[in-house]
């Protein structure tokens, strides 16, 4: 099975690290990936604000400090929904039996989707505390979000964590650690679908040059709401693709269902990712259909 395999690089998860008074303070890559994903963001949307023709009527829909003003709220949103969501969609009894755990979110354990929909709430709330168009600003940050799924999902592939299926492609990688290598029916080194590459290249590579061109080349800004609803769709149907190769949370496993499905049984089935993925995908084509009958109803 393993004819043509990749080693894991073996990059050291923490950039360097220092001890202080009895305490260990590192930087990760998963930090840092974090940091710089928020910043280049920043970066995209601050030239965006800074270029009127990319929005309706040449308005831009937010001043630099209700910009920065906002950047707390989504720190906020993304930390809180993705924890909670994390506890409710992948470990609920677990968290209900310890529910002093939810805090420790330094013991990791966060969700996309459940950031995602705390970004959701603060931007609906703050847009509706500063009179903003909502519409606009989520564009604003549909387009800027790439970047930080694809730095998010290489420090995942450095950890290492949610990595792929067992696989005999050419460019699978054997993944340290007992539960990479916990195979059942495979004797020997466990190669997997690099999963967590798959999702960068597709959720933040693809579809961040694909907003980037529109907003810039396309004037997609200039119909509020639609480049968010593609947002969506590009990430539902992403992380829907993706799901066939990405191992399934340990939780979901178990002899009669070795694919970890949350719906179905054996081969068939939609994994967790897949089941989340899909009221995203469907809210996305509502979304630039709200966004396009508006348009031409203002026109």
């Amino acid at each position: 099975m393993l004819n043509a395999i990749i080693p894991f690089p073996n990059i050291n998860p923490e950039i360097f690290a220092i001890d202080i008074g009895g305490f260990n303070l590192a930087l990760r890559w998963y930090a840092l990936a974090y940091i710089a994903g928020i910043i280049i963001g920043w970066r995209l949307i601050l030239r965006a604000i800074n270029t009127p023709r990319l929005w309706l009527a040449d308005t831009v829909p937010v001043s630099k400090q209700q910009l920065e003003d906002l950047m707390t709220w989504i720190i906020i949103g993304i930390i809180v929904g993705g924890r909670l969501g994390f506890v409710t969609f992948y470990q609920p009894a677990y968290y209900l039996a310890n529910p002093v755990e939810i805090l420790m979110v330094w013991q990791g354990g966060m969700a996309f989707h459940g950031g995602f929909l705390g970004v959701v709430v603060a931007v609906w709330l703050f847009s509706r505390r500063h009179s903003l168009n909502t519409a606009s600003m989520a564009d604003t940050l549909a387009f800027a979000a790439p970047a930080g799924l694809l730095l998010g999902r290489i420090a995942n592939f450095i950890k290492p964590e949610l990595w792929g299926r067992p696989s005999d492609v050419p460019w699978a990688v054997i993944f340290p650690g007992d539960r990479a290598q916990d195979c059942p029916g495979i004797e020997g080194l466990c190669a997997r679908h690099p999963s967590q590459l798959y999702e960068a290249g597709l959720e933040g590579l693809v579809l961040g040059l694909l907003l980037l061109f529109l907003v810039w080349r396309r004037d997609w800004l200039k119909t509020p709401g639609q480049t968010a609803g593609l947002f969506f769709i590009g990430y539902g149907i992403s992380r829907f693709i993706v799901e066939f190769f990405r191992e399934a949370d340990a939780q979901f496993i178990g002899p009669d269902n070795p694919l970890g499905f949350v719906i179905g049984s054996g081969s068939v089935g939609l994994s967790m990712g897949q089941l989340l993925s899909l009221p995203m995908i469907l809210v996305g084509i509502g979304t630039i259909i709200w966004a396009r009958r508006k348009s031409r109803q203002l026109a």
